[in-house]
């Protein structure tokens, strides 16, 4: 039988950390909260680590300070989330350095061409993770591996694709997060050699939405949304870059919600990008959403309410479709293609080939046979099912189609039946 999890399966499930945290919830009574996020010391922490101090242009500067404020005022991280999150900083920065490093020594690499990419850009929980992995099975197109987003440099060759160490460590890196929060497997598809989104490599400048996965920080939220994002983009190209010159690829299927806050960035750097935009019924769109994030951010902490944190990223899903509904209202007609989750979910095999279709080609016989084998063995229970209510988070569906109403409209949405 299938298992059912909700968001208030989530949490840290560990004895020995949670024995941590009471400790470090003393201490914090005290006023001392350990460790410290201090933007200096998790730069030179990072600095020691990669061993060196080239971190290219200090475009990285101003998120860090902003996302370290946000986390000290307002997410109430227990002591092993402070100890996650200055871990994610301090390595995200140490990558970014090792990038910059290898880009100098083998300037050869600037000189790749990212044509033509196959880009994602639908609202988290429409069918984009699905969709990604369907779509990366194309003979001629390679969708970065969690374990390359991690560590993209130095680059893995085609010699040593398979059995390069990184994907035995990544995968142990993610066992040890499973066990930790066995819940969050059931809401999103985690292994090594699976197809990840592009999000780690806009990570490197630290402006992104998945830092906001990790801890309650709306401040920092509100910077991003107005923020500059041409830094970011410039480390995602140069990520790709560095992974291309050591494997030759016909095209790049990349794939994270951050596009849709970031279009005009996202052309500007790659102006013949193919853009594929899923939609889906806003009520589960953003219920899921938020027992997402709920679930996910236990792990850290256990005092924002839920509520809270689904109001916020509620906000945040209204904000990204009014930016994509005013990119669509200037467009030339064609510029992306519209998938709707609906049909997707009945024929996820016709849903490709409609995608083939608006770009005026069309899925190889050996692209269809592997579609069709990856359906058979990777359900979607694979390893349970999520569960979520709207009345958790203070809302109703039929609410929350209101408040997305233009959007409904605009794109002729399918209400799901419940």
């Amino acid at each position: 039988m299938t298992r059912t999890y909700t968001f208030r399966d989530g949490g840290l499930n560990s004895r020995l950390l949670r024995g941590l945290n009471l400790a470090g919830g003393a201490l914090a009574g005290l006023g001392l909260s350990r460790p410290r996020l201090d933007p200096d010391a998790i730069v030179e922490a990072a600095i020691r680590r990669a061993g060196s101090a080239e971190l290219g242009s200090g475009s990285f500067r101003e998120p860090l300070e902003r996302y370290c404020e946000a986390v000290e005022g307002e997410a109430r991280l227990s002591t092993f989330g402070r100890v996650a999150v200055r871990e994610m900083l301090v390595t995200t920065l140490a990558r970014r350095i090792e990038l910059e490093v290898w880009t100098r020594e083998h300037p050869e690499a600037a000189e790749e061409r990212i044509v033509r990419p196959w880009i994602i850009i639908g609202l988290p929980r429409t069918g984009t993770t699905l969709l990604s992995q369907l779509l990366a099975l194309d003979p001629l197109a390679r969708a970065p591996l969690q374990w390359e987003t991690r560590e993209p440099v130095p680059p893995p060759t085609l010699s040593h694709a398979h059995d390069d160490p990184r994907i035995e460590a990544c995968s142990r890196q993610l066992a040890r997060l499973e066990s930790l929060n066995p819940a969050m497997q059931a809401m999103h598809p985690f292994g090594a050699r699976l197809a990840e989104e592009c999000v780690p490599f806009l990570m490197l400048d630290l402006r992104t939405l998945g830092l906001e996965t990790q801890a309650y920080v709306p401040s920092y939220g509100r910077w991003l949304q107005g923020c500059d994002m041409a830094p970011a983009y410039e480390q995602h190209r140069r990520a790709l870059q560095a992974l291309q010159s050591a494997q030759p690829t016909g095209h790049w299927l990349l794939k994270t919600p951050n596009h849709l806050w970031a279009l005009d960035t996202l052309k500007a750097f790659y102006p013949d990008a193919r853009l594929i935009w899923t939609h889906r019924d806003p009520g589960p769109v953003v219920t899921s959403l938020a027992s997402l994030n709920t679930t996910l951010q236990r792990t850290f902490s256990s005092h924002i309410p839920e509520r809270t944190i689904g109001e916020e990223w509620k906000g945040k899903s209204l904000h990204a479709v009014e930016l994509g509904m005013a990119w669509d209202a200037k467009a030339e007609a064609g510029w992306c293609v519209h998938v709707a989750y609906a049909d997707l979910m009945r024929d996820p095999l016709g849903a490709v080939r409609s995608i083939y279709a608006h770009f005026g080609d069309e899925p190889s016989g050996l692209h269809e046979r592997r579609c069709e084998a990856w359906l058979r063995e990777r359900p979607q229970t694979l390893h349970g099912r999520h569960g979520y209510d709207p009345a958790d988070f203070g809302w109703s569906y039929d609410g929350l189609v209101e408040e997305f109403g233009d959007y409904v409209a605009r794109f002729g949405i399918e209400r799901e039946k419940r």
